[in-house]
């Protein structure tokens, strides 16, 4: 294991002995937690057990409840219980947090849009038609020609000759 793992609270590095002398219990405490399946160590490839910090501070709390009255069993499930709920908390806080940024967009976006749509109606007040307004922009107020596109009539222009007698 490198250094960087002596930080990383899941790193399965404390033997059964070694555990318990961190927590201050009697290794059979925490055979008895691997073996009510309450805490699963992971097993060395020889099969000796090996404590994460995590599994540890679970074992402690453990303890503690133990020795406040309630069987081990109970212990457990207060303990798995608050951490549940410490989970849910955290879930909950990411929710919020991500609603927030999402408010945060579509308010932006609203804002824009509302922005676009003012723009819109500047320009059509402008040049006095919807059409005129996205086609050829300022080119009848320059050359007094209206696009043919926007030329109400749709027969083509066409050209006669007049003869004068």
């Amino acid at each position: 294991m490198g250094a960087e793992g002596l930080d990383d609270e899941d790193v399965p590095a404390l033997t059964t002995g070694q555990a318990a002398d961190v927590i201050g219990v009697q290794p059979a405490f925490l055979r008895s937690l691997d073996a009510g399946r309450m805490l699963r160590p992971q097993r060395s490839a020889g099969g000796h057990r090996r404590w994460t910090r995590r599994q540890l501070a679970l074992a402690a709390r453990v303890r503690a409840l133990f020795d406040e009255g309630l069987t081990l069993t109970a212990a457990w499930k207060v303990v798995s219980l608050e951490d549940r709920v410490d989970e849910v908390s955290r879930e909950r806080d990411l929710a919020r947090a991500e609603l927030e940024r999402t408010r945060r967009e579509l308010d932006r976006m609203r804002r824009e849009a509302a922005e676009a749509v003012k723009i819109r109606s500047e320009s059509i007040a402008r040049s006095g038609s919807p059409e005129r307004a996205y086609r050829a922009p300022g080119l009848h107020r320059a050359t007094g020609c209206v696009p043919a596109t926007a030329r109400s009539s749709t027969t083509p222009a066409t050209t006669t000759d007049v003869t004068q007698p």
